[in-house]
């Protein structure tokens, strides 16, 4: 682990516990979790960029190599960069320290000429201290609205993957399952509502299910639309 750490972290942002690689339903995307569990170790690519429209889980794998980089002492930091971006590109200052940075949602400061010119500077020096970097955005490379071409270059150094979204049928097959193991039966019109009227990201999903399970129980109710409805207001 490297010892020249920043001193204080400019964002306190959590890590969703649940956010694991483990829990991760990675069909279509095992090749881009692989390698992002091994840059979370230090192997494989210095730089990663994964892309994908929202819901389809970016900030979940980029908190899932957070929490996978602990095991194998190594330091790790998850930057939300919509919430980072009234503190300025100062607040990555000290941060090309750390082992593994993860900046996510790095679409949200494109178009702002210190947040670029700052960025391309942050690449550079956490490059000559040889540590990781993964970035996520809701777009490829070529995609965002980059005004400075040194950064665009700079996008494009590793991997890129896009992070593709489960088809609805296998949220439903791991829905019901998931329901299964907790006792409940999720009936086939319960599965479908739930996946037309709450978040299509699994995490969230899986976290409504818990919520269902828990006020069925004290409620001593079956979980049908009607209950739903009344439990969540979808």
């Amino acid at each position: 682990m490297n010892s020249h750490v920043p001193f204080q972290i400019p964002l306190s942002v959590g890590l969703r516990d649940d956010a694991r690689f483990e829990n991760f339903a990675a069909q279509g995307n095992e090749l881009a979790c692989a390698t992002l569990k091994a840059a979370s170790a230090g192997e494989g690519e210095q730089f990663l960029y994964i892309w994908g429209a929202d819901g389809v889980g970016c900030s979940h794998l980029l908190q899932a190599a957070c929490h996978e980089a602990q095991p194998n002492r190594r330091q790790a930091v998850y930057l939300p960069l919509d919430e980072l971006k009234p503190m300025g590109p100062e607040s990555l200052d000290g941060m090309e320290h750390v082992d593994l940075v993860c900046l996510d949602n790095i679409q949200a400061v494109m178009g702002d000429a210190k947040w670029e010119e700052g960025l391309f500077h942050f690449f550079n020096r956490i490059r000559q201290e040889e540590n990781t970097l993964v970035v996520a955005a809701n777009g490829a490379p070529r995609q965002l609205a980059i005004n400075l071409p040194d950064l665009a270059s700079r996008m494009s150094w590793g991997i890129v993957f896009q992070i593709h979204p489960l088809d609805d049928d296998f949220k439903a097959d791991l829905l019901i399952k998931r329901a299964a193991a907790r006792g409940i039966e999720l009936g086939e019109d319960v599965t479908k509502y739930l996946l037309s009227h709450a978040s299509r990201d699994m995490a969230d999903l899986f976290t409504l299910l818990d919520r269902l399970d828990q006020a069925s129980l004290s409620a001593k109710r079956k979980v049908t639309i009607p209950f739903v409805k009344e439990v969540t207001g979808l």
